[in-house]
């Protein structure tokens, strides 16, 4: 979901780039999400190096993340201060002032950000300060997510809420990782193997593997607006409401008696809710979310299960970014699959075939080169060719500007994995 003309993920990226360059800049992401990585960097008019994304082999929580990022940034650029953000906070560009302002602190200190409360929040974990230490405060002691009966006395003693931001000396890190986290440690010191290193190491986070336990910890005060996206309920409460309090993204809406609502579906498409108050209806081409807005956290039990179902929804959207540009879905059964694809100018796709299914290629905008069997030959916007299953087939873009294809699929399986790759010039198997 985008607040504006650009993505949460953009805006942090563009955020790092006030007190960073783009080849100093490491995003840890999941093999599902690289190019989508890469395609949101890429349309920010930026190159990052394909080095520079690091691909964990299965999510085991923040801790392992960032030993992961801290050991690649030490390896190739020797002893640094790092900071670490969420790709899922808003964040005023402001603050990144006060973030570089607390470099002094890395030599001794592991530097954590505290953001000044607005509110008695029950969803933010709280920090309380000490002493003053140059930009920061010793910290006193973490606090875990409260009632709100204790939130309040937290904002009145002048807690501050975690913002889950660090600002870390690699030597330093890694010293208070070793005392406080040595199974973590001797993991990563052990191997340059990611596969073995996370399959050695348990689910921990930062906060629970070292802050909590360690002595040398500060914090720096934040006092600019903040948001942590973790839910439905956050983004409506960044959003701008109508004179109902409805936040409506993309649709038309026509409320009867309903208020309070987050509203997201297509462009063009009408929805309308009757007397329904503070819900969150949250409408994509391959999925549909209704829940009370105070519920919203609970979506991740949703990916729980179709992650156990190897369902390839929780991984895969209804627009797929891959290293040539991207597709879009836009009609999908057992047996038929519609696509938008964009392949970017110089990109082609792999020499491939497939065993279940045919394709048949329609070219919107751009010129198309085709490689079929042993022909090879040129398709113009309103051209069309047809793939039988079975025979090798490449599709590229030899133009200056992105080439457009409406792809249709027919067969006994349409899956993504019914792909077998010849050539590749991206390394997939």
């Amino acid at each position: 979901m985008k607040f504006g003309k650009t993505s949460i993920f953009q805006d942090t990226l563009l955020r790092c780039l006030e007190i960073s360059n783009i080849r100093d800049i490491f995003v840890v992401t999941n093999e599902s999400q690289k190019f989508y990585v890469a395609g949101q960097i890429e349309e920010l008019g930026y190159d990052i190096h394909g080095e520079n994304i690091l691909i964990e082999p299965e999510g085991k929580n923040t801790l392992p993340a960032i030993c992961f990022g801290m050991k690649i940034i030490e390896k190739r650029l020797g002893r640094s201060v790092v900071g670490i953000f969420p790709s899922d906070h808003i964040l005023d560009k402001k603050a990144m002032r006060t973030i570089s302002g607390a470099l002094e602190l890395t030599s001794n200190h592991l530097v954590t950000f505290g953001i000044v409360p607005v509110s008695p929040h029950t969803g933010y974990g709280y920090i309380k300060p000490a002493e003053p230490i140059g930009a920061g405060f010793r910290v006193s002691e973490f606090r875990e997510k409260p009632s709100l009966v204790d939130a309040r006395r937290y904002v009145n003693e002048g807690f501050l809420w975690n913002s889950g931001m660090f600002l870390y000396d690699t030597d330093v890190f890694f010293s208070e990782l070793k005392e406080h986290a040595p199974a973590v440690f001797k993991a990563f010191e052990g191997s340059d193997d990611i596969k073995k290193i996370y399959g050695n190491v348990e689910p921990i986070s930062i906060d629970y593997g070292i802050m909590e336990k360690s002595a040398r910890v500060a914090v720096v005060r934040l006092d600019e607006k903040w948001s942590d996206m973790g839910n439905f309920d956050a983004m409506y409460e960044e959003s701008g409401k109508d004179a109902y309090g409805n936040a409506v993204y993309g649709c038309d809406d026509v409320p009867i008696n309903s208020a309070g609502n987050l509203i997201y579906s297509k462009p063009g498409k009408l929805v309308s809710l009757i007397d329904t108050n503070d819900m969150v209806v949250v409408d994509t081409p391959d999925a549909l979310l209704v829940c009370p807005r105070s519920s919203s956290q609970k979506v991740k039990n949703v990916v729980a299960s179709l992650k156990k179902k190897n369902d390839e929804r929780a991984y895969l959207h209804d627009t797929v970014y891959r290293p040539w540009g991207s597709y879009t879905i836009l009609e999908s059964s057992q047996k038929h699959k519609i696509k938008n694809i964009t392949v970017m100018p110089d990109k082609k796709l792999s020499l491939q075939l497939h065993h279940h299914r045919s394709e048949h290629w329609v070219v919107v905008k751009g010129i198309a080169k085709v490689h079929r069997e042993d022909d090879e030959f040129s398709l113009h916007p309103g051209e069309s060719t047809f793939i039988k299953k079975g025979m090798k087939h490449r599709l590229s873009n030899p133009g200056k500007i992105p080439l457009e294809i409406i792809e249709v699929q027919l067969g006994d399986s349409v899956d993504e994995d019914d792909i077998v790759r010849f050539d590749d010039d991206y390394g997939r198997v």
